[in-house]
């Protein structure tokens, strides 16, 4: 028999069982559908958190004091805690370009919390964040409306803010309308320079509920003059996170005398560290999503295997005419591949479609990010699965003796 004689004897063979047919295309459909939908989530998840990693900004370290120096324990008082706090000295040194060259913009930032009131309506601000101009763009933090402070600002000491979206919402019902109005932090009056523009939160606080004003005003009226919270630090480029950090570690080091054989008493966190170890995981996750789903295509396959098996039962004095009227090994063999791959085809491309369409919605919270690759390979596992399982019956198939078909019942 020709292959397109084949092929229509393997269509027929399906037609005269539809309803079984069909069920045997939902069970592989239902395997490839899972494969490429969970992939996409999986995926998905992994793109949201690059996402608000990546506006954080990719080259930002930032520098705290740690317990790691001297016994000292954050919050304590103490000749260690003095020695190791971070200072407006250490801002300017980590600044100089001579001394740290791959430094492109350094930060200082005290941070409290207070009360805001407007007239009557008040609202609780958990950060407040004390700093200068530079810290805006170091950690990729626009102004949506009005302007940001300037170093003139800072160095007079004005008592100027900006409010993140919640908070001018809270405070002035609509964002825009915050923008030069006067707001009390505490006692004490600040004129709205602008509004920050949304920004989504990276689980470690919510930007949007922050707000932000010159350090100097800030340690004049509520944080006073102590260490500073954190020092935000630029590098110069992506691929110079590295050296600026190396350059950070040992600069403060140096100026506050850390001794070699001691650990080092300042933790500067790399974001493009914590953005590969965040991809790391996800492509962990999507794995194992993707080995969770390939698990009911293997179900399926079991599937058309077991369909396969009562057919060939039931069309074996078929396959033993066949076979005295000289039909070929070969050619019933090919019969039964080609009727097993056709129905794994078949379920393929609707587990396909049926993935496409549930992966313009939200899963979870989560909007999937479809992979080609991921379609391609489910499509071509499922082909595989239908050789593969359909194999074991076609050989059963293309075995019998035709005597013994002749004599089935």
């Amino acid at each position: 028999m020709s292959p397109r004689d084949l092929f229509g004897a393997a269509l027929r063979g399906l037609g005269a069982n539809k309803l079984r047919s069909l069920l045997t295309v939902l069970g592989v459909a239902i395997g490839v559908g899972a494969v490429i939908v969970l992939v996409a989530v999986g995926n998905g998840s992994g793109k949201a958190v690059q996402d608000r990693l990546e506006a954080m900004g990719t080259n930002l370290l930032t520098v705290s004091t740690t317990g790691g120096g001297g016994g000292f324990v954050r919050g304590q008082a103490g000749p260690s805690a003095q020695q190791y706090a971070l200072s407006m000295e250490d801002a300017e040194a980590l600044a100089d370009r001579r001394l740290a060259p791959d430094v492109a913009a350094v930060a200082p930032v005290m941070t409290s919390s207070g009360t805001a009131t407007n007239g009557d309506t008040s609202y609780t601000v958990n950060q407040v964040i004390g700093t200068t101009p530079e810290y805006l763009p170091a950690t990729n933090t626009p102004v949506g409306s009005g302007r940001s402070f300037t170093q003139q600002d800072v160095d007079s000491s004005r008592r100027v803010v900006l409010l993140g979206q919640t908070a001018a919402s809270e405070l002035f019902g609509r964002p825009a309308a915050a923008v030069g109005q006067t707001v009390k932090l505490g006692a004490i009056d600040f004129t709205v320079l602008g509004v920050l523009a949304s920004k989504d939160s990276t689980g470690f606080a919510d930007p949007n509920a922050a707000v932000i004003v010159p350090i100097s005003t800030l340690r004049a009226t509520q944080a006073g003059y102590g260490a500073l919270s954190q020092l935000v630090v630029q590098a110069a480029g992506k691929d110079r996170v590295d050296l600026a950090q190396a350059e950070v570690t040992q600069l403060l080091a140096a100026r506050h005398q850390v001794p070699a054989n001691q650990p080092s008493p300042f933790r500067i966190t790399n974001s493009a560290q914590i953005l590969q170890t965040s991809q790391d995981t996800a492509a962990t996750f999507t794995a194992l999503l993707a080995t969770v789903a390939a698990i009911s295509l293997i179900v399926g396959g079991i599937g058309v295997t077991n369909i396969m098996l009562v057919t060939v039962t039931e069309r074996t004095r078929e396959i033993g005419i066949r076979k005295a009227l000289g039909a070929r090994r070969r050619a019933i063999l090919g019969q039964f591949l080609i009727e097993a791959t056709l129905l794994s085809l078949l379920g393929g491309a609707v587990g396909v479609a049926a993935a496409l369409v549930v992966s313009r919605f939200q899963l979870a919270g989560v909007q999937p990010a479809l992979v080609p690759s991921s379609i391609a390979l489910a499509f071509g596992v499922s082909a595989a699965v239908g050789l593969f399982f359909g194999s074991m019956p076609a050989h059963r198939a293309a075995g019998l003796r035709p005597i013994d078909a002749l004599r089935h019942e």
